[in-house]
């Protein structure tokens, strides 16, 4: 079991830069896929990014390819996500998301996810 909390959200002029950070408390997060998924309001939850349990492989998004970055540090339990060149589209809930599955890749479906933090708000204003 893996618990996962989220912060670094916040408000950001269009063009800026934010990086989110999600803490795991748990034995196995070093085996443990992570993702970052979000939520605008009446859209449904979108893949952002995903990395790997040792970190040798990433996905992204295609809306976020190129503008985001996800890493992980295992010896904090942390895993990361560099926001740049933001829009006002980015805005949404992001969610940190755990996979103990070894997958090859990550997921990039919420149902391949089992912990989920409870989100951190990203504002993009114009």
């Amino acid at each position: 079991q893996v618990q996962l909390v989220e912060s670094g959200g916040g408000l950001v002029q269009v063009g800026g830069s934010l990086r989110l950070s999600c803490a795991a408390s748990g034995r196995t997060f070093s085996s443990t896929a992570m993702g970052w998924f979000r939520q605008a309001p009446g859209k449904e939850r979108e893949f952002v990014a995903g990395i790997t349990w040792g970190g040798g492989s990433t996905r992204y998004g295609d809306s976020v390819k190129g503008r985001f970055t996800i890493s992980r540090d295992n010896a904090k339990n942390t895993v990361y996500l560099q926001m740049n060149s933001l829009k006002p589209e980015d805005t949404a809930v992001y969610y940190c998301a755990g996979d103990p599955r070894r997958r090859l890749r990550p997921g990039v479906h919420d149902y391949e996810y089992d912990y989920w933090g409870q989100g951190t708000q990203v504002t993009v204003s114009s």
